[in-house]
């Protein structure tokens, strides 16, 4: 890679990111012939565990080494969940307060209720964070989130945390099942039907938030669909709503549009069922799907021919989501030096790989989950309906500078401490992470601090886990999907050579 002499500044992060990206495409060496049967090697290990599991452990990235890509792949799949093992918040299960409630009570109360709402929402990012950083299959917690971001509601609107930790349940029990089922199944749910204002939708007042969106970002994507497909897929999903004392769904039939509609050529006494089905036979849909779980896990420009050839084992499997995951990881693009640090971390990618990956002791993932939405990704409100835009979007003038914070913070463990302290005491009187600071009360904000306390990194025992003759290309190795922008100065070893590189630009690339 081409030597590189560029600050790392705040205005000029995007720039530098891209640029350090662009001398690896354009030098590319010839992807050499690959043997199915051969080990994959510790090079493409990494390429895997970095894009599917939040980072490899150096042992992780050891045993995939010996396997190959296929093998490789069908152990990740073979170990995938659809139970988190994180104990929900306590009040998960809990029945709402049902509207009518929160509109009779008092100013006082109700502020008291909006405030226990919002520590309710930061239970349940906590929680998520948690089994994110401690589950034995990341992988699944990386499809929840792919769904999470492809199926968007948000917590601002939806308001009920509980409605929230439903949605999120779901998900994850189909996050690597059957898109089809998973697609019905989101259709109907409650978060997802207040979110989009389908609750209330009936016969000759159809709402369409709901038809546009599962047409353009949920299923077939913009070009494949027209106006009146939306005006008439609205006028079937009519009737489909929610119990306003518990929260769950509930089939209104008054409210139904019974009648004969028109949808992407087909023609019926249409339910929302009968619709998604419709959908679902389209081509478009399988190649719309793929597309978005190639620029997850490849690139930011899904390769055509390759999306229609997985695309055609997608549909032939009736929508298996582990069909598609298997041929994209398995595939030659997967692992193309052209597409090695192509794509850039999410603010979830950073800090939880980075906890993972150095094996990182939390206690109490607080801090970890305030932190997410300071880097822009606060987990449970998506920005809006289209979701995280993601890639270069993920780096602006006031991210970057809070992702070098946290680059530089986490292996200071010693400073801590007083830094929550300073957080927090900031926090009474400002607003973003810091106001959520104050959101938490007395109680909350010591939980903060003690949190941060009792975090333990072993920098020597990690150290001594990267193997290799030149012990600092071993660790560059280990931690860089690329070489540094910036060498570390000869010499530099320990814990201040893993800060030197956390804090390349190189580290924001997967």
């Amino acid at each position: 890679m081409p030597t590189m002499t560029m600050t790392l500044c705040a205005g000029s992060a995007l720039a530098l990111l891209v640029a350090v990206a662009a001398p690896v495409q354009a030098a590319a060496p010839v992807t050499p012939a690959y043997a199915v049967d051969a080990p994959m090697g510790a090079a493409e290990a990494r390429i895997l565990l970095n894009r599917t599991s939040f980072g490899g452990t150096e042992q992780e990235v050891a045993e995939f080494a010996q396997l190959s890509r296929a093998a490789a792949v069908d152990r990740l799949l073979r170990g995938t969940l659809s139970v988190a093992r994180t104990a929900p918040p306590a009040w998960a299960d809990n029945p709402i307060t049902p509207p009518r409630e929160i509109r009779a009570m008092d100013p006082e109360r109700r502020k008291d209720y909006i405030r226990g709402e919002i520590m309710r929402g930061v239970e349940l990012r906590t929680w998520w964070v948690s089994e994110m950083l401690t589950t034995t299959s990341p992988l699944t917690e990386k499809m929840t989130l792919f769904w999470h971001n492809t199926f968007v509601s948000s917590q601002q609107k939806v308001k009920y945390s509980q409605l929230m930790y439903r949605q999120n349940v779901l998900l994850r029990k189909n996050a690597l099942g059957n898109y089809g089922t998973l697609l019905h199944a989101v259709s109907r749910d409650p978060a997802m039907l207040i979110y989009l204002d389908s609750a209330n939708s009936r016969k000759g007042t159809p709402n369409e938030n709901y038809a546009r969106e599962v047409m353009e970002l949920f299923s077939l994507g913009e070009g494949h669909y027209s106006e009146q497909d939306i005006k008439e897929a609205a006028r079937a999903f009519t009737g489909w709503s929610v119990e306003p004392q518990t929260g769950d769904y509930k089939w209104r039939p008054f409210f139904h549009d019974d009648g004969v509609k028109t949808v992407l050529g087909q023609t019926s006494n249409f339910d929302g069922d009968a619709v998604l089905d419709v959908i679902l036979a389209q081509p478009a849909c399988a190649e719309y799907i793929v597309a978005r779980m190639w620029r997850e896990f490849v690139s930011p420009e899904p390769d055509p021919a390759e999306v229609r050839r997985i695309a055609a084992e997608f549909r032939a499997s009736r929508y298996d989501i582990k069909t598609a995951l298997r041929a994209i990881l398995t595939s030659n693009a997967m692992y193309a030096p052209e597409n090695r640090a192509n794509l850039i971390k999410s603010p979830v990618d950073l800090v939880v790989g980075t906890l993972r990956q150095f094996q990182f002791t939390v206690p109490d993932a607080l801090p970890f989950a305030l932190n997410l939405a300071q880097l822009g990704q606060n987990l449970m409100s998506p920005p809006n309906v289209k979701g995280w835009p993601g890639g270069e979007a993920w780096i602006n003038s006031t991210t970057l500078l809070a992702r070098k914070q946290f680059a530089e913070r986490v292996f200071r463990l010693e400073e801590m401490p007083q830094m929550a302290r300073n957080i927090m005491a900031e926090g009474r009187q400002q607003g973003g992470v810091k106001g959520a600071g104050r959101a938490l009360g007395e109680a909350g904000r010591e939980r903060f601090v003690t949190a941060l306390s009792e975090i333990r990194f072993d920098p020597n025992a990690w150290l001594s886990q990267v193997k290799g003759p030149d012990p600092t290309r071993a660790v560059e190795v280990a931690m860089l999907a690329i070489p540094p922008v910036t060498a570390p100065a000869p010499g530099t070893q320990g814990i201040a050579l893993i800060r030197a590189l956390a804090l390349d630009p190189t580290y924001q690339l997967k």
